[in-house]
């Protein structure tokens, strides 16, 4: 996607309906980037989000969404955003650690970016000097997540905040990955939380990993034939115990936003990395369409845990860049995945 970065974690811009916006035959699309040095676990210490067209499979840098030293972290995790009839473009994103600090910490918070989208001829970019507001934070029955020391997969969690409105009440809701306290350490859980006034607050979660897994990501919700599909990425180390179940996209469904929730496929997974490569993909994200985006991780493991290799052998196995579109067809509680040439006439059995 670009020569010289590292990316990971992309989203579209989506209009308000969910589907992807357009520019001039081009779809915007964010993703995360760092430069492509060193090992490739130290790329979340020097993320960034970046703004993309894509045409096809052909992929346009339009460069960094926010001006240097503007955002309140010293580095910026995933998030979504959404175009509003204003033509202004809501960006949520974590902003992790703080503005300066000398060594990155891990304070998480969601934050709002709203940016004016402008396009002359084929050039098109987002205003770069914007307010960022911190909308929300883990609190109450969600752990902060504002540890010193740590690193992937050993941190509490709030991050990765999924915009997404509910067609039923017309209400927005942000999705954000989150954690709760479990016999005295904690257990990944999905937040959400209602626009209200001018803000937003905090509801019950809609799921609990009830000690299975403590680190459950990017969530996010599509509407189907009436359904609410509740998708989120997770990797094999996070479960308890370590390995128990794979690297891969999970999903539950529900009659409504709030539940209640019963697992697809008996047991929630619905795209898993193949044995020989487990670590291969990761950043699942389901789209209205039923197309399914992700990252190249580590295709190659080599055996082991490919992140805890030394840097060389570790940057050699990395993808670091965009990985084959996968489709999904949806029926009740029930996945398929579609091969591309089949697509249609399978979606239509389903």
């Amino acid at each position: 996607m670009l020569p010289h970065h590292d990316v990971w974690d992309s989203w579209p811009v989506q209009e308000e309906d969910g589907s992807t916006t357009v520019v001039h035959g081009a779809e915007l699309w964010m993703a995360l980037a760092a430069p492509a040095v060193g090992h490739p676990e130290e790329r979340h210490d020097r993320a960034r989000i970046r703004l993309l067209a894509r045409t096809g499979e052909r992929w346009r840098d339009l460069g960094d969404v926010f001006a240097d030293g503007t955002s309140p972290g010293s580095r910026e995790w995933s998030g979504s955003a959404v175009r509003r009839p204003d033509g202004t473009v809501s960006i949520f994103y974590t902003a992790a650690g703080v503005r300066g600090e000398a060594h990155p910490t891990f304070h998480q918070r969601v934050v709002e970016a709203r940016a004016r989208l402008t396009s002359v001829g084929e050039a098109v970019q987002l205003e770069r000097h914007v307010e960022h507001r911190v909308v929300l934070r883990g609190e109450g029955q969600y752990l902060p997540a504002d540890e010193v020391e740590g690193g992937p997969g050993r941190i509490r969690a709030f991050r990765d905040p999924g915009w997404f409105r509910d067609p039923l009440d017309g209400r927005e809701y942000l999705l954000v990955a989150a954690s709760v306290p479990w016999h005295g350490h904690f257990t990944g859980a999905v937040a959400v939380a209602g626009a209200a006034t001018g803000r937003w607050a905090l509801l019950p979660p809609l799921l609990v990993s009830e000690g299975v897994n403590h680190e459950i990501e990017r969530p996010h919700i599509v509407v189907h034939q009436g359904r609410y599909y509740l998708f989120f990425c997770t990797s094999r180390q996070a479960f308890h115990p370590a390995g128990s179940a794979p690297t891969g996209l999970y999903g539950f469904v529900a009659p409504a936003l709030t539940g209640p929730y019963e697992p697809l496929n008996g047991s929630g997974l619905v795209i898993r990395n193949p044995p020989a490569q487990p670590d291969q993909a990761y950043a699942w994200l389901v789209l209205p369409d039923m197309s399914v985006e992700s990252f190249v991780n580590y295709p190659s493991t080599g055996g082991g845990d490919p992140r805890r290799a030394e840097s060389g052998t570790a940057r050699a196995r990395f993808g670091g860049t965009a990985a084959p579109t996968l489709h999904l067809a949806l029926h009740d509680a029930a996945t398929a995945l579609l091969g591309t040439s089949a697509r249609d006439e399978r979606a239509r059995r389903c």
